[in-house]
């Protein structure tokens, strides 16, 4: 069997980032013993106003990321360490930037998100993530000791095409640090992580923030879970703090992939593109 030990970290980031990274650096710290794979959640190194994310803005690697690479040396596992504010060239728009490290503690892989949060929700939320962050151009699979690990974040959830994409490009694990809204988790967050397990036969490996974050943000609906490639929850968090831990079974990918082959069925061919689709009845 191929065997791979991840610890999903839930934790609420607020304000303060200097607490913030302490708390989550300890808690990756605690997940990372008996780990291959420590994941934690979107914007871990800060969670507040808009004003407060932009000035958390850094480097990466940088001072907000350092904490989690020397977890991962110390560790000898991989960490990705959530998403951080990584500075970019406009200082309003920062990236939303997934940040992996390897067992060394050397940073291996970045992924900054493709799709901004730009939705308006009856009863709320009410949010406008492209006024603050630079959006990324390309997708990002990641090789974790001969295994291909699809990055993500939150909202890209919701864009199917983007998870196809990985798992064509080899990702048998996909990840999805997220600050899914307590709104919108309640409903959509556990059928679109099983969804995008079973489209692809693949793992799904989803760390969310909890709690109301500091003033001027969302709150989050936590859940953090682990999905297998037939689409069952095989672990999963509650409402507060807290490492869930599993053992995947990597051969359940190629089980899976076997069994129903999507992949191999998929005719790319014969998908023109969005303006030539018919609209019948408009």
């Amino acid at each position: 069997m191929r065997a791979l030990r991840v610890a999903l970290v839930q934790v609420e980031a607020r304000d303060d980032v200097a607490s913030n990274l302490a708390r989550a650096a300890a808690l990756a710290a605690v997940a990372a013993a008996g780990s291959d794979l420590v994941i934690l959640p979107e914007y871990v190194q800060y969670r507040g106003s808009a004003e407060g994310f932009r000035a958390s803005a850094a480097t990466v690697p940088g001072t907000t990321t350092a904490p989690f690479a020397a977890v991962a040396a110390a560790a000898g596992c991989y960490v990705l360490a959530g998403s951080h504010a990584e500075a970019s060239a406009d200082p309003a728009r920062p990236y939303n930037t997934a940040v992996l490290f390897d067992r060394s503690g050397a940073l291996v892989a970045r992924y900054r998100k493709l799709h901004l949060f730009d939705v308006s929700v009856d009863q709320g939320p009410s949010d406008l993530e492209s006024a603050r962050v630079t959006p990324g151009d390309r997708a990002v699979v990641a090789s974790l000791d001969g295994v291909g690990l699809g990055l993500s974040i939150c909202y890209d959830l919701r864009f199917p095409e983007l998870y196809r994409s990985l798992a064509v490009a080899g990702a048998e694990m996909l990840a999805v640090p997220a600050v899914f809204t307590a709104r919108t988790g309640r409903d959509h967050w556990e059928p679109l992580l099983r969804a995008r397990a079973i489209e692809n036969g693949a793992y799904v490996l989803a760390a969310g923030a909890c709690g109301a974050g500091g003033p001027g943000a969302i709150a989050a609906w936590g859940h953090s879970m682990v999905v297998d490639p037939w689409g069952r929850v095989i672990a999963q968090a509650g409402d507060d703090e807290e490492i869930v831990r599993a053992e995947l079974d990597l051969d359940l990918v190629s089980a899976a992939r076997r069994q129903i082959p999507a992949l191999a069925n998929r005719r790319p061919d014969a998908l023109p593109p969005v303006r030539d689709v018919e609209r019948a009845g408009f």
